[in-house]
């Protein structure tokens, strides 16, 4: 084989897990992803929520409660809309989302607590490169932002 087929396909190589990385980093940076919810009271995990991004919007589910006293089979009772007993396990909480213009900022959709059955307004901030993720939840001026964890291992 002639050196500068190599060097060529070596350069081709090159290119494309530049590409990748680029891809990845991206992902990386956004809500999009594997996230470890953490309880405010007692810091430890309390569910995995699974945000993936359809046609530019924004949605979350429940995927894994992980509590070591968590309900399982847990419903959604005191849920007003069509998530009323549903089961939280696979519960969609997050809705509606899109990525602010400009910014590095997911806003515009809502975020259900299934504890108590409302829904927030919703905004989604990646942090320390997409490692973490600022879910603020708020109704008019009140609010409250918590810290998910990227799922170690995850995009």
């Amino acid at each position: 084989m002639h050196p500068s087929f190599h060097l060529s396909q070596l350069l081709k190589s090159f290119a494309m897990l530049g590409v990748a990385a680029l891809a990845t980093s991206a992902m990386a940076n956004s809500p999009v992803g594997q996230w470890h919810t953490i309880d405010d009271k007692t810091g430890e995990l309390k569910s995995m929520v699974v945000i993936v991004e359809q046609q530019g919007v924004i949605k979350g589910r429940v995927e894994k409660l992980l509590r070591k006293d968590a309900d399982q089979n847990a419903k959604c009772d005191k849920c007003s809309d069509d998530r009323k007993n549903q089961a939280v396990l696979g519960l969609e909480i997050i809705r509606g989302a899109k990525k602010a213009s400009g910014k590095n900022v997911w806003e515009d959709g809502e975020i259900l607590d299934p504890e108590n059955g409302k829904t927030y307004g919703l905004r989604l901030t990646p942090i320390e490169n997409g490692a973490k993720l600022e879910v603020r939840g708020s109704i008019g001026p009140f609010g409250r932002t918590q810290t998910w964890v990227r799922v170690p291992g995850t995009n």
